[in-house]
């Protein structure tokens, strides 16, 4: 019996890989140098404007720099999604992208009720007076 007895159904590459080119546009691609190239530079420019806004100082207004901080934080994850996950509506049947939208919806959920609760302990909180704190136990 010879080495190649066991005849497989798909291709492997050089790293072993099987790559099975019937597989109906369920997988997401590989990106080109160009894509990774792309994500990458996007990347670098996504921190920096963050870390130049916060050590330039510029704007007065923290909430601002917070916001701005977040809005970029939110855009580089879907430049990762893209350029490096190669999620998009195509993969997996447009599973991913279902799951990572059920994903989204719960942490904001989350996320909002718990900064809701947060606010209105905080404005309901009593407030306690020098006196009161010395008779604590």
């Amino acid at each position: 019996m010879s080495s190649n007895a066991n005849p497989s159904h798909h291709s492997a590459d050089a790293h072993g890989h099987g790559h099975d080119h019937g597989h109906g546009g369920h997988e997401a691609g590989h990106g080109t140098f160009k894509s990774y190239m792309t994500g990458f530079i996007l990347s670098v420019i996504l921190t920096a404007i963050p870390f130049w806004l916060v050590m330039a100082k510029v704007f007065s207004d923290p909430a601002v720099t917070a916001v701005l901080i977040m809005i970029l934080g939110a855009i580089q994850i879907i430049v990762h999604m893209i350029y490096f996950l190669h999620m998009n509506t195509k993969s997996e049947g447009g599973w991913n992208m279902m799951a990572l939208i059920f994903t989204i919806v719960l942490v904001i959920i989350a996320l909002s009720g718990s900064l809701w609760v947060m606010h209105h302990l905080n404005s309901n909180m009593m407030t306690m007076s020098p006196d009161m704190m010395r008779n604590l136990p």
